[in-house]
């Protein structure tokens, strides 16, 4: 669907034509979203935009700006949680959004719902005083605006789970845990691989390099571009955090399986000299042919004595092991 209007300080104007959103006097704003690529052709054809550019909005790629005769384009990348199509779980997914700035004109184009900018659109038609007395630059500053607050939101919930998930390395870690922290790493990986060209893309514009940004816009850029740094920041922070979960997790794991082997080889070893004894006397040489051949089986009392030293042996190792903190 493209919109378009044109507004200064006369007000807001709605209009259906392009050429006559073009022609008319004050800043045109054409939004398009959910934009096939019928649509962004004919926008490419208003505006003499280069087909490439079209064809970044359409596919995934990283951000970027460059630079045109009559116009800059933006490209950058709109990140929310979802629910994967195959695992089910959470996962970062991004609709991108290109942003074309001319002298009096702006036009954003997405491919998919584009909640930042759909935002921007209603403060236009609600006669937002900043957007009226200010030219193209700036709704284009208050869309990068709302799309870096998104990443603000998206980074706070990953907090949020990264919270829950050391609590469960403490309290009771499980291979459920493993799995969330696996997926919070590739989380903020994904951020972060959107982040770090974003804040790039828009340094070329805080920097006031293209024409269409005057000297008086480039300080909202320069805030901008502020933000992105302290994402970048809090990214890199909470994958710290995540890999110190991990590991936690790790050394808790390896911990318990220490536990376990030290029991059991406690417990073997308290019945390696049983089993010996047990062994010796399961050989049934007879007494009757030589003195040496085990008398005690002749003994009247020799089961009872036997059963009473093997459990003296295995009650003094146990002993032993309590004292020295092995069990």
């Amino acid at each position: 669907m493209i919109s378009a209007v044109v507004y200064g300080g006369d007000g807001v104007v709605e209009y259906d034509d392009l050429g006559a959103a073009c022609a008319a006097d004050g800043t045109t704003w054409v939004h398009a979203t959910d934009a096939t690529r019928t649509e962004l052709e004919a926008i490419a054809e208003v505006f003499d935009v280069h087909p490439l550019t079209i064809e970044d909005v359409r596919n995934d790629v990283r951000a970027k700006t460059e630079s045109f005769e009559d116009y800059t384009f933006l490209l950058v990348q709109i990140a929310a949680l979802a629910r994967g199509e195959t695992t089910f779980a959470e996962e970062v997914v991004t609709t991108p959004v290109g942003l074309f700035l001319g002298d009096d004109w702006v036009v954003s184009a997405s491919p998919g719902e584009a909640a930042p900018v759909d935002r921007a659109w209603q403060a236009v038609h609600a006669g937002d005083e900043r957007f009226l007395q200010r030219g193209p630059d700036f709704t284009a500053y208050r869309i990068l605006d709302a799309v870096v607050g998104e990443y603000f939101t998206l980074l706070d919930a990953i907090e949020e789970g990264i919270e829950r998930i050391e609590e469960e390395v403490v309290e009771s870690p499980d291979r459920e845990t493993l799995d969330r922290i696996n997926s919070t790493r590739r989380e903020l990986l994904s951020i972060r691989k959107q982040i770090w060209p974003a804040r790039e893309a828009v340094g070329v514009l805080a920097r006031g390099d293209p024409d269409q940004v005057r000297e008086e816009t480039e300080k909202y850029y320069r805030d901008v571009y502020d933000q992105l740094v302290q994402l970048v920041d809090l990214t890199e922070t909470y994958r710290d955090l995540v890999v110190g979960s991990r590991d936690i997790y790790l050394n808790a794991l390896s911990q318990s399986t220490n536990e376990v082997m030290k029991t059991l080889t406690v417990v073997a070893t308290i019945f390696i000299p049983l089993t010996f004894v047990a062994g010796v006397y399961g050989m049934n040489f007879d007494p009757g042919a030589s003195p040496y051949n085990m008398p005690e089986l002749g003994w009247s009392l020799g089961y009872p004595a036997v059963m009473v030293g093997m459990a003296l042996m295995g009650a003094i190792m146990l002993v032993h092991f309590r004292r020295r903190g092995y069990l």
